[in-house]
């Protein structure tokens, strides 16, 4: 199966690397293993508890590179991406934009739909002096 590249997504203070599955060899640098249905979008709980590492890893290290994955890194990790992205205020078209310019192909039409009827509870919208999106 020929996958594409890692990619790197950066935006503001935050910084994630999109990948397919991780190998035996670099499969200990994920800390959290949170599987739903390929294809779909992720449940609530995922949601709630993928933010909140968010919130907490970004705080703890700021500057760090969040790395998620999925088999080809097309749509689960995206769409997790793509969250993070509208929870620090990006509107889902430009989120989806965003990552597709780097990530071709991200995003299936029912997680699209997701995406647009997603409504973000701003869980990572803090801004600094400077307006950046800040975890908090």
């Amino acid at each position: 199966m020929n996958r594409p590249a890692p990619v790197e997504i950066t935006y503001e203070s935050m910084r994630f690397l999109i990948t397919h599955n991780p190998t035996n060899a670099t499969l200990n640098k994920f800390t959290e293993d949170w599987p739903f249905d390929d294809g779909a979008p992720p449940p609530s709980e995922i949601v709630d508890d993928w933010l909140n590492l968010l919130k907490t890893k970004f705080r703890e290290e700021p500057g760090c590179c969040v790395a998620v994955h999925c088999v080809a890194g097309l749509g689960r990790a995206p769409v997790l991406v793509a969250l993070a992205l509208i929870e620090c205020g990006m509107k889902y078209e430009d989120a989806v934009q965003f990552i597709r310019q780097k990530r071709r192909g991200a995003f299936n039409s029912k997680q699209l739909l997701y995406l647009e009827k997603y409504r973000p509870k701003m869980r990572l919208r803090f801004r600094d002096a400077n307006g950046h999106c800040i975890m908090q």
